[in-house]
Parts: structure tokens; sequence; C-alpha cells
């Protein structure tokens, strides 16, 4: 991913912070010789340095993806930011975001044991801390079942680039504009950017 040094993350923190909070993915691989790519929720493995997810079985990429390296993109908030909310007429459009992208080595777990955990730690990770499912009270034979449809597997990490695109490269009169604007929204993106914009600014 093209980074320029101020626009790069450094902070592991909060890399794995948006890694956690945006964690529907997209995952690229190489299938039948040609770039494929399926979107799925991944959990984060910290004391693994890993990601685990799986697919659906019928989804053929499982079939050629073990011990490839693979790349992973988390992609966070993301907002237009326009030339008119400037102190200048001399400018042009652009899009702030974050995104996160991770290489790995991919291997299919086969392990029963693991590939529960893994769908364990997912549910917990998405239901609410109210709701009343929990996977271990369902038939196991029913899961065991269901497990058949899908291929797990786990991703070791070997490599993470992530990229805050923050309006870093304008001056902090202007960034202090562009936060002004985006607070003053409805959208949930352009809050999520102006938070992050204003801990930029007081990391400075």
């Amino acid at each position: 991913m093209y980074i320029p040094k101020h626009f790069k993350i450094e902070d592991e923190e909060m890399i794995y912070e948006l890694i956690e909070k945006y964690s529907f993915a997209t995952l690229f691989s190489q299938h039948n010789g040609e770039p494929y790519a399926t979107h799925l929720p991944l959990t984060l493995n910290k004391d693994e340095s890993a990601l685990y997810g799986h697919f659906a079985r019928a989804n053929e990429q499982w079939k050629d993806v073990a011990n490839q390296q693979v790349l992973v993109v988390f992609q966070g908030p993301h907002c237009y930011i326009s030339p008119s909310w400037y102190e200048t007429t001399k400018a042009v459009p652009t899009w702030n975001y974050v995104s996160i992208h991770v290489y790995g080595k991919m291997e299919i777990v086969e392990d029963e044991k693991v590939l529960f955990d893994s769908l364990n730690d997912m549910v917990n990770k998405y239901e609410s801390p109210d709701s009343p499912y929990n996977l271990h009270d369902i038939e196991p034979s029913f899961i065991e079942g269901m497990s058949k449809g899908i291929v797990a597997f786990k991703i070791n990490i070997t490599k993470i680039e992530a990229k805050a695109k923050l309006s870093q490269n304008h001056p902090l009169e202007r960034q202090e504009l562009v936060i002004k604007q985006l607070e003053n929204t409805s959208n949930q993106d352009n809050k999520h950017i102006a938070s992050l914009m204003r801990k930029s600014l007081q990391k400075m």
C-alpha cells in the first residue's frame, strides 16, 4: 500500500483496535491463477499474531489458498473532504480514510476444537452482552452438522501496513476547519474521522 510518511500509523495498539472495530474484511488470494476476494468477518488473536475465520465450503477459494501469502484489507471510516471548507479557493477535493492491510500465510484448520473455539470467539464478539444466545447451549450434533458446511482457517500474520489519511499534510488551521465541518453532520463516518483527526492533532 502506498503510504506517505505522515499518513503511516505507527501505534500498534491503535492498529489492533481498528482491526477489531472494523473486522468485516476483504481477503485476497490467488485462485485458479487469478486474483480472488471474499468478504468475511475475522477475529484477531494478538497473542498468536494471527487472524481466524472461515469460508463457506462451497466457496472454492479455500481449495488452493493453503500456504499462500494472502492479503486482508480492513477498511475503517472514510469521508469526502470538500475544498469549500478551506480558507482558500486554491484547493481540490480529497478523501480522508483509515485502512489496514494485513499480510500472512494461510493455514486450513482441521482441528474441531480450534474450529469451535474460533466460532465461539466470533459469536462472543458480535453478540450483544445481554444476548441469550450461547454456542455452548446449542446441541453438539447440530453444530457438528453445520460445521461441515464451512472451512476454518488461520492466517499467521507476517506484515501489517496501516494508513490514516487525516489531512495531516494541511496547515493546522485548515485541519480545524475540516474537523468542525465533519462534526457538524449526522454521518457516523464523518464524526469518527473528525475524532481521529482531533487525536492526531493532540499528538503533534
